[in-house]
């Protein structure tokens, strides 16, 4: 018996020497390894070599699956070589469903797997694999929830949202179980910023209240429930300014500014939460501010703020380029998109079309580099290319871009937005009136308009005015064009008013009501100055010059004519420069991925009529 007892001994001392010669061999190549991956610049090949020496010392299935993991994902974030990047992480997935209590490694290996099959357009082999960890992964609660993220995330990429909803509501029920609020809440709010994107609103204002509620009694880290708060004003603000509401959403506004400015005095607390389901961030702060710059941008360009909307911008992607340097996030390139593509509409309305248009061509450099962003953002490029062309007078191709912007939208507010112009486009031109009547039936303003947007619905009237003046419908025309007024007022839509304005004005002069049509032009003029709005100007000034010269205000017309003569000079000079930029052939475009280069013009050949 002390023989046996003996040599039994000599076996676990030996079993013991070996685990902890494994233990240091193991250590010594991990540390090796994350020495190179660490190095700067990074040693990735090195690093890579260190792994691969794990294998031949046939290790326990433990340090096998981690180890393939580790490849799996060295290969994945820092080298194009996908294919051995798959099999590394198909391996960890296999081994480590074998190993009981290995969650970490397990369900880190199919959320890698799975957006590696994503990233090579594998979608369905994807989806299952999330649907089997997820299903596995019940008593984990940090992985469960984030997996559902994941698999919500993939659906709302295949533009599936219902099933993306579905998924959040999971999420959002099993977050309640577990006792995480905070989670419950995020998984909430993403709900409703789906249910808001297809425009369940229905749905939407129960869910935000029940999300308010909880956002508010919520107690735990500042900075996490700042930003809950922050999600969830977002979401409010947006909310508003689709439905056109600029006037109400200010009250919104304010809060998530101010919020965004607590956060930004706050410390990130290194302490983690002592539920493990409480374990993410919606956003980091830096994100969360360009955001705000953002929703702040979008609110000014709709009130027509549009200096403050150019004090943001340019505040936003001072930002965004400072974290470009340090972080790859897509997010950033779509928030990078979303500021130029408003800033390109305020450039067009203050007078400066050479650099919208060198901004069209950023958005353009932007998208080559993304086919998604490129699919999400083609309709506003082909949207905003036709609003230049109407700047510039190029009635035919404004017309091919608009029609090519409805080919590829499905979003109700833009194809109302793009037939809104489409319609003033056939306006000017005069000779298409079956296509007009067409349109116009379809963004009929007295009934069943297409969208709930406020602003969208003052501006078909004002379409709808302009072209009753344009037939010399004018008592037909002036209601219109008050209805327009007393719903761009009741909102503080500037520059539909001011439009509505200098319209009114024209029609009152044309039938010699001056006294009238002075009443209406002078408030347009103070307005487009405060905007400002060129166009506007330009035409004002105009009509005050002739109104003071049939009155016998002979000094007041020539200061009238004077500023019209300024506004026309300047206006001239920038319809040539950009008229001769090589970025003006993008007009032409109206099929596939922008184009890469563009040939210099000799000169401008767009008609400057509509200037003079």
């Amino acid at each position: 018996m002390a023989a046996q007892a003996a040599v039994a001994a000599q076996a676990a001392a030996a079993q013991a020497a070996q685990a902890e010669a494994a233990e240091s061999w193991y250590l010594a190549l991990l540390g090796f390894a994350e020495h190179f991956r660490t190095s700067s610049p990074p040693k990735i090949r090195l690093c890579v070599h260190c792994l691969q020496a794990v294998f031949p010392f046939k290790p326990p299935q433990r340090i096998e699956a981690r180890t393939h993991l580790q490849l799996g994902s060295v290969l994945y974030h820092h080298t194009k070589n996908s294919e051995q990047a798959r099999s590394h992480l198909e391996k960890a997935w296999l081994i480590s469903q074998q190993i009981p209590q290995f969650e970490d490694v397990k369900f880190e290996a199919a959320s890698l797997l799975s957006e590696l099959y994503c990233q090579e357009n594998s979608v369905d082999a994807a989806k299952p694999l999330l649907r089997k960890a997820i299903q596995i992964s019940q008593q984990t609660p940090y992985w469960h929830c984030r997996l559902l993220f994941q698999l919500a995330q993939l659906h709302t990429l295949e533009k599936d949202l219902v099933s993306a909803c579905d998924l959040l509501g999971v999420g959002a029920e099993y977050a309640r179980v577990v006792g995480s609020e905070y989670t419950r809440a995020l998984f909430l709010l993403s709900k409703g910023m789906l249910l808001l994107m297809e425009r369940k609103l229905q749905e939407v204002h129960p869910l935000l209240t029940l999300c308010g509620q909880i956002v508010e009694n919520w107690q735990g880290n500042p900075i996490q429930k700042e930003s809950l708060r922050v999600f969830f004003l977002v979401l409010q603000v947006t909310h508003y300014l689709d439905a056109g509401q600029v006037k109400s959403v200010k009250p919104c506004l304010k809060q998530l500014q101010q919020c965004i400015q607590t956060i930004s005095t706050l410390h990130d607390d290194e302490i983690l939460p002592s539920n493990p389901a409480d374990l993410f961030h919606w956003l980091p702060k830096e994100h969360m501010c360009v955001l705000v710059y953002l929703v702040t941008v979008m609110h000014s360009m709709q009130a027509g703020y549009l200096e403050k909307a150019q004090k943001y911008t340019d505040k936003a992607l001072m930002q965004l380029e400072k974290l470009k340097m340090l972080d790859c996030s897509p997010i950033l390139s779509s928030f990078q998109v979303i500021l130029l593509e408003h800033i390109i509409m305020c450039r067009l309305v203050t007078g400066h079309k050479a650099t919208a248009l060198q901004e069209i061509s950023q958005v353009c450099q932007l998208c080559q580099q993304s086919p998604r962003l490129f699919s999400n953002h083609a309709a506003q490029l082909h949207t905003l290319l036709g609003l230049y062309c109407v700047s510039v007078n190029c009635m035919d191709n404004a017309e091919a871009q608009f029609t090519t912007a409805l080919r590829l939208t499905n979003h109700q507010e833009l194809w109302a937005f793009i037939v809104t112009n489409l319609a003033s486009v056939y306006i000017r031109e005069g000779n298409r009136h079956q296509e007009l009547y067409s349109l116009l039936e379809r963004i009929n303003p007295d009934h069943s308009f297409p969208v709930s947007s406020h602003c969208l619905r003052a501006a078909a009237f004002y379409v709808r005015g302009l072209f009753s003046f344009f037939q010399g419908r004018y008592n037909e025309a002036k209601r219109f064009l008050r209805e327009t007024l007393k719903m761009s007022n009741a909102e503080d839509l500037n520059r539909l008013t001011a439009c509505s304005l200098v319209l009114l004005g024209h029609i009152f002069y044309v039938l010699g009501n001056h006294r009238e049509s002075n009443n209406m032009v002078v408030p347009a003029m103070q307005l487009a100055s405060k905007i400002p709005d060129m166009s506007v100007q330009l035409w004002s000034s105009a009509l005050l010059r002739d109104l003071n010269k049939a009155c016998g205000n002979a000094m007041d017309a020539h200061e009238a004519a004077q500023m019209h003569q300024n506004f026309s000079q300047q206006l001239l000079q920038d319809h040539i420069e950009a008229c001769s930029l090589p970025e003006h052939n993008l007009i032409t475009w109206t099929d596939g991925p922008p184009p890469v280069q563009f040939q210099a013009q000799n000169g401008p050949n767009a008609s400057l009529a509509s200037l003079l």
